[in-house]
């Protein structure tokens, strides 16, 4: 495939699953901060953000994960797309997180392990009270 065509498409599909997790696909300032938050590695640049955003480049498979991660949407579907609707969305299937439960999971990324492990036995025993009714 086209390496330029390869780039629009991951640029494309990046705005999209922004746009689901209701950040803007306009603002690189906003995808790098958003980014560095939830990446353990080198920050990236506000220039490699829009790089991203306008089909220049594309990121490194580690922060590839990163960002299908934060945004809840499959790394594969994210650099190398598939099945979609006509709307340019995801298939329900690939885009299975509302824009309040994406954000709740970066909440949780963010914690301490200690933390993560008593938020997830909480969510575990509010599922298993949830089905004994």
């Amino acid at each position: 495939m086209n390496p330029s065509i390869e780039r629009e498409g991951f640029s494309e599909r990046l705005q999209q699953a922004l746009r689901n997790a209701e950040y803007s696909p306009d603002s690189p300032t906003q995808l790098a901060r958003e980014f560095n938050i939830r990446f353990e590695g080198r920050p990236i640049t506000v220039h490699a953000a829009r790089k991203w955003l306008v089909g220049e480049a594309i990121p490194t498979q580690e922060k590839l994960r990163t960002l299908a991660q934060w945004l809840g949407v499959p790394a594969e579907w994210l650099r190398f797309g598939g099945v979609s609707t006509p709307g340019g969305e995801p298939p329900a299937a690939l885009a299975k997180f509302e824009s309040s439960d994406v954000k709740l999971i970066a909440d949780l990324q963010r914690l301490d392990t200690h933390h993560q492990a008593l938020a997830r036995e909480f969510i575990r025993m509010l599922v298993r009270m949830n089905r004994s009714k």
